[in-house]
Parts: structure tokens; C-alpha cells; sequence
């Protein structure tokens, strides 16, 4: 008798039913191999599969201030990004433009990477704004974050310019408005290359550089609470369901990047996102000359009875970047004006 089967019949003796007997025409050797399929033995796990740091023998110690370090010395010191670089992609205009200044303003070095050859109006109305006395940049480059390759290349030779990289914002993402039932294949590709791929390698490459230069940085990807919902009035599944991939895409990279690795020193890379509600961007603009209505009906959504304008998130994108929310990790900050409370 196989195996398997004295074992059945052994467990069904002792519930007090009746053996199973399989058809006649039951190949039991098939059955058992197509079982194997589905079952995980961890006996056969290799030796040297990776796995994630065991946090407690690899503690994130120096990732933020400890005690009152910056209390008293500097106005808003845990805020303070003076002499740090970050990378924001989609940040020729919109979210992750206004993101960019906020960054700026607190005195951090700023490339906004877009796949614009060259950088908008808006963009040049930003760098006007800039105050020298505060010591941040702003400079662009022409990266498409479907081009892994080039996305990989940029993000590492502004990190050799500075020999440092101290965090992403993941802002890139595109919108399209169509019934599922009316997708293509290439349609869902799309959307999911930038959507998701590209904010995954964003991340990726900025997180190979920080582990190079042993940053404690801070990635911060741009979800959107339409991973939480469906938006009502607006028929947009791949989006919907990419912004969910990119909030649990958090959780799982900052599982993985948190510790500090005790071989080399490097980690304690905080990985979170944000979730933004409708906000008054180009892309939604596009939403409302395609949705007649659309507009009034997100309004009367929400709790505060209006949209967001982009620079309501620059002081979101300043916490998750400083050691403000040094002790915050996996986490998915959403935005909404009461939105999803209801």
C-alpha cells in the first residue's frame, strides 16, 4: 500500500468514517505527484535562501535622534535635510513636484526625474522660488522609469556625485479611464510598468546606493488611497489595483531594508507611502474633461467637501524623509480628507 494512502485510511479509522476508496480508474502514482505540486516540504529548503534580517540581532541604532539630541539647539532640527540628496520621480510637475520643493525648502539637494526631455514651465517657476540662504537644489533629468537600465544609471551617478543618496519619492504614475472589460493587454503592461515596476525599481536602485554609501535614509512611495477604494464615478481598475501593489510593496521593503546589517553597517533604510486623495493635479484635470461631473461628485465625497491642492502633501513628504518619523517604517500614511472614513 502507498504511502500516502495508509495514511489516509489510518486518519478516517480514527474519525470514524468510512476508508476512501478512489475510482478504479484512479492513477494514485498521478495523484501524488500533482500533490507535490502544492505542498511545501522544509526539509528541501536550500541552505542559503535568502530571507529577511532577524530585526533584534540587527537593530536599527542611528537611523534618528536619540533622547533630546535636537531639542533646543535648531528650530524644527528634526526636519533639517541641510547637505542631504534625494531623487523624485514624476517630478516634472503635479505631487511630486511640489514633494521636491518641500524637500528643497529644508535645505535638501533635489533631482527630479521625468520623462519630459525637458523640464516643464512649472518646473522653472519652482526653481525661482528657490531661497539660496536655505542651501537646497533643484536640477532635472530625462529619465522614462520604464527603462530600467537608464533609471538604474542616473540614480547612480547622482549618488557617485554626491557620494551619498538619502532617500526616493516614487511619484511617477499614469492614469487611464477605460471599463475592464474594454483593457488590452498592452493597456495593463503599460500602466503597470510605471505604476508599479517603475516605482519598484526606483526604489531599488536608490536603495543599492544608500546601502553603498551606508545612508539611513528614508524612501517614501507615492500610493494613493484608490489602492484602499474604488473611486467612485471613475472606471480606472489597473490604477486602482497598481496603488495597492505599491502600499503593500512598502511593507515588504521595509522589512527587508529596516535592519541595519551587522557585516557591513549598512540599512536602516525606512521604506513608507503615501495616500493621497483626489488632488488637483494635471492628471486628474484630464479626469474631469473625460468624466463630465466627475469633479462635483468627488467634492461631495469627502468630509472637508473639496479637492486637494498638490503643496497640502510637502509636509507629509518632510516627515517621512527626516529623522521626524525616525521610528516609522511599513507604514502607509493616508490623505484623503476624510475620504476612506466614511
Amino acid at each position: 500500500m502507498l504511502p500516502a494512502m495508509r495514511t489516509l485510511r489510518i486518519l478516517t479509522r480514527k474519525c470514524g468514517a468510512r476508508a476512501f476508496r478512489p475510482p478504479a480508474s484512479t492513477n494514485m502514482s498521478s495523484m501524488l505527484a500533482a500533490r507535490t505540486l502544492h505542498t511545501s516540504n522544509s526539509l528541501h529548503v536550500k541552505p542559503n535562501k535568502p530571507t529577511n534580517p532577524p530585526p533584534r540581532e540587527n537593530p536599527a541604532y542611528g537611523v534618528g535622534p536619540r533622547g533630546h539630541d535636537n531639542v533646543g539647539h535648531k528650530r524644527f532640527a528634526d526636519f533639517d535635510l541641510a547637505g542631504k540628496v534625494f531623487i523624485v520621480t514624476g517630478g516634472a510637475q503635479g505631487l511630486g513636484l511640489a514633494m521636491a520643493e518641500a524637500v528643497v525648502e529644508a535645505g535638501g539637494k533635489v533631482c527630479c526625474l521625468d520623462h519630459a526631455a525637458a523640464p516643464s514651465a512649472c518646473f522653472h517657476a519652482a526653481v525661482s522660488r528657490i531661497v539660496p540662504e536655505y542651501g537646497g537644489a533643484l536640477l532635472y533629468r530625462q529619465v522614462d522609469v520604464r527603462d530600467s537600465a537608464q533609471l538604474d544609471a542616473v540614480v547612480a551617478s547622482v549618488a557617485a556625485e554626491h557620494a551619498r543618496l538619502d532617500g526616493v519619492v516614487a511619484a511617477a504614475g499614469i492614469q487611464q479611464v477605460t471599463p475592464a472589460v474594454e483593457y488590452t493587454e498592452p493597456d495593463v503592461a503599460r500602466m503597470l510598468a510605471v505604476n508599479y515596476t517603475g516605482v519598484f525599481m526606483a526604489a531599488t536602485s536608490a536603495a543599492r546606493q544608500m546601502f553603498k554609501y551606508k545612508t539611513r535614509g528614508s524612501i517614501c512611495l507615492v500610493a494613493s488611497m484608490s489602492g484602499l477604494v474604488a473611486n467612485k464615478g471613475l472606471l480606472s481598475p489597473v490604477y486602482n489595483s497598481s496603488k495597492a501593489a505599491v502600499i503593500q510593496l512598502a511593507r515588504n521593503m521595509a522589512m527587508e531594508w529596516s535592519p541595519v546589517r551587522r557585516e557591513d553597517g549598512a540599512g536602516g533604510i525606512r521604506v513608507n507611502c503615501i495616500s493621497p486623495g483626489h488632488v488637483l493635479t494635471p492628471m486628474v484635470r484630464k479626469n474631469f474633461e473625460e468624466v463630465p461631473g466627475l469633479r462635483e461628485k468627488w467634492e461631495a465625497e469627502n468630509m472637508m467637501g473639496r479637492l486637494a491642492d498638490a503643496a497640502e502633501f510637502k509636509g507629509a513628504v518632510l516627515f517621512l524623509l527626516s529623522s521626524a518619523s525616525s521610528f516609522m517604517t511599513g507604514s502607509n500614511l493616508v490623505m484623503d480628507g476624510g475620504h476612506t472614513a466614511w
